[in-house]
């Protein structure tokens, strides 16, 4: 399994992260507690993304609220907070962000050329947009990624693209983002009952799961599963939006799943992906609770086994169709 990391990627908000439940240094722990593993290959962005490629996918409204401590302060959801400065969030909150969108783009771009899976640890940014930022989601990594995809020329407009989104809240950001977009494909299983419940948003999602609060694991992984199956077999790249914030003991999903249930939902996808030879690209997403760190962990060493779907599946397929042309000969 190939995992991003970078040591970049952790947040520390110091006294500011008693107003806000996320874990800024579970990056750190979740890297500590697998390096020995001899199954992961660990890899990092050499830099963080730029501003100025950033501002090529905002509005010019947002290019300026970006650069703003009170909408940060916002999109962050803690009170604005007057001696903290722009630079200090700028270092502590939005530098560790970029970092984070670079690592989706390291791992989309590996995906594409490999055609494997690549776990980032950060990323995931679900709630944010080209007009907006909000639920602690400053940058729509996965919007930018793509359209810098398109315009390096790894993807065309036309390849078809899936968003697998298993955070517990829905992904209007990304819906808002690919609005009219025909081309990507968005499967969203979520809690209905909590933020955000546009409608507008959540009727963009083609395969939607919503669930009630409380759901539990056993009926959660049933519904995913069935959503899973409606899936088709012709997706350039995947991104899958893991979000931790499942777990029974985060106070802000409102869903019961045991960190068993998030491997095993782990599992799911990348066995989905790869029956289907999709290359994909994992993400942080929302975790808020102390188990957060302990359930991807317990994850990603339970897909290790999840490597290089696409090779694999081309090398049955060239097997499959070298034994049609000879029992055709015969």
């Amino acid at each position: 399994m190939n995992v991003i990391y970078s040591h970049n990627f952790n947040i520390r908000l110091g006294l500011v992260s008693y107003l806000h439940p996320f874990d800024g240094m579970k990056f750190q722990k979740i890297f500590n507690a697998l390096k020995g593993n001899p199954k992961i290959n660990f890899i990092e962005p050499a830099e963080p993304i730029s501003m100025d490629l950033i501002d090529t996918f905002l509005s010019s409204m947002m290019r300026k609220k970006v650069r703003d401590p009170v909408f940060i302060f916002r999109a962050l959801e803690v009170p604005k907070i007057p001696f903290i400065s722009f630079s200090f969030l700028n270092k502590r909150v939005l530098s560790p962000m970029r970092w984070g969108v670079a690592g989706t783009m390291l791992g989309a771009k590996r995906a594409l050329n490999d055609g494997g899976f690549y776990w980032n640890l950060s990323g995931g940014y679900h709630h944010a947009m080209q007009q907006n930022m909000e639920g602690f989601c400053i940058y729509n990594d996965i919007g930018i990624c793509h359209q810098q995809l398109i315009k390096n020329g790894l993807l065309k407009p036309e390849d078809k693209v899936l968003i697998i989104d298993t955070d517990a809240h829905h992904g209007n950001g990304n819906a808002y983002t690919f609005m009219e977009n025909k081309s990507v494909t968005i499967l969203d299983i979520y809690n209905a009952g909590i933020y955000p419940t546009s409608s507008y948003t959540r009727d963009r999602v083609n395969i939607s799961a919503p669930l009630m609060p409380g759901t539990e694991g056993r009926e959660y992984l049933d519904q995913y599963k069935d959503a899973l199956e409606t899936l088709d077999d012709d997706y350039k790249l995947a991104f899958v939006v893991s979000g931790t914030d499942t777990l029974n003991s985060d106070r802000l999903g409102g869903l019961c799943l045991t960190i068993e249930d998030i491997a095993e939902r782990e599992r799911l996808t990348l066995r989905a992906l790869s029956e289907r030879c999709v290359p994909a690209v994992m993400l942080g997403g929302g975790g808020y609770s102390k188990e957060s760190a302990k359930a991807v962990i317990e994850a990603i060493s339970k897909c290790t086994d999840f490597a290089a779907p696409k090779r694999q599946k081309e090398t049955e397929s060239k097997q499959d169709r070298e034994q049609n042309n000879l029992q055709s000969s015969a």
